[in-house]
């Protein structure tokens, strides 16, 4: 089994709001992203970016996963939906996520469940999440 190599990356962001725009975030290597204030309005508003990231962090540990168990030359596609539900008591905060993980390949059923419990395991958004981070 290969074990994936990280080559360490700059990470972190900085939101910006006037009075009257939007927030403009930019990441720690140059990316930038609006945010939008509006249920109508089209975009990502905050919640979206939290959903957003474990989706994408899924997907991608899927495909280190693939590597990692020797098939990733058979892997066609991984789609992870996550959606949550907000607490009804405060503070305000997602209590629930719901993530659905369907992972599409010439490969067993068994192969897929280990390339998706893998990416559980490898997911950094999902593990911080788990995991209560302290905010300071």
């Amino acid at each position: 089994m290969s074990v994936a190599k990280v080559k360490p990356r700059q990470t972190g962001a900085t939101a910006v709001l006037s009075r009257l725009g939007h927030p403009l975030v930019t990441s720690a290597t140059g990316g930038e992203i609006g945010v939008v204030t509006r249920p109508s309005e089209a975009g990502f508003n905050p919640l979206d970016l939290l959903y957003a990231s474990l989706s994408a962090c899924l997907v991608l540990s899927a495909r280190i996963a693939a590597s990692n168990l020797g098939v990733l030359d058979r892997l066609g596609e991984v789609r992870a939906e996550v959606k949550g539900e907000k607490a009804a008591d405060e503070p305000s905060r997602i209590e629930r996520f719901h993530v659905a993980i369907e992972v599409t390949g010439d490969f067993d059923e068994a192969t897929k469940a280990a390339i998706i419990a893998d990416a559980e395991r490898i997911c950094t958004v999902s593990n911080t999440l788990k995991g209560h981070p302290i905010l300071g």
